[in-house]
C-alpha cells in the first residue's frame, strides 16, 4: 500500500472520528504528496514520500523557532501538526548509527586523522549514504567531532 493510500485512509478515519485537526493535517500532507508527483512527473515511492514528510516537519520546526513566544496558540498548533506528521515520517538514524557510517566513510577514504580541509571530500561520500535516513545538521555535528 502506497503512502498516498495510507494517508487517504487515515484521513477518512479522522473524518469519521470528527477529528478536524488531524483531517486538516492529513489533507495537507496528501496535497503535498500529490503535488510532488505532478510536479516531478513520477510515481511516489515510500522513500521519496518520507522525504516530503520530513520537509514539512522541518518547515513546521522553522515556524516554531521564528514565532514569537507570546503566540502560544500558533506554537502549540505547529507542535500538534508535527506530532501527527511524525507518524508518517521515516525513522531517522541515531547519533551512534551516524558515527558508524562516518567511520566507514573515513576508512573507505583512508583517512585516519581527518582535517577540516578534507570535510568537503568526506561529505561528498557520506551524504549519499545517509540521505533521507538522517538529519543533515546532526550528520554535520557528528562529523565535526572527528576532526583533529
Amino acid at each position: 500500500m502506497s503512502m498516498i493510500d495510507t494517508v487517504r485512509g487515515d484521513m477518512v478515519a479522522a473524518m469519521k472520528a470528527k477529528d478536524k485537526k488531524k483531517k486538516e493535517v492529513l489533507s495537507g500532507l496528501l496535497q503535498e504528496l500529490k503535488n510532488y508527483e505532478i510536479n516531478n512527473r513520477v510515481e511516489l515511492d515510500d522513500a521519496t514520500a518520507g522525504n516530503v514528510v520530513l520537509k514539512m516537519i522541518k518547515q513546521l520546526n522553522e515556524t516554531i523557532s521564528l514565532t514569537p513566544a507570546d503566540r502560544v496558540d500558533a506554537i502549540e498548533d505547529a507542535k500538534l501538526e508535527i506530532s501527527i506528521l511524525s507518524d508518517y515520517a521515516p525513522k531517522l538514524m541515531s547519533e551512534d548509527e551516524i558515527k558508524e557510517v562516518v567511520k566507514e566513510v573515513l576508512a573507505e577514504l583512508e583517512l585516519e586523522n581527518p582535517t577540516v580541509k578534507e570535510k568537503g571530500k568526506i561529505m561528498k561520500t557520506l551524504m549519499p549514504k545517509v540521505k533521507g535516513k538522517a538529519d543533515g545538521k546532526l550528520v554535520n555535528e557528528v562529523l565535526a567531532t572527528f576532526f583533529a
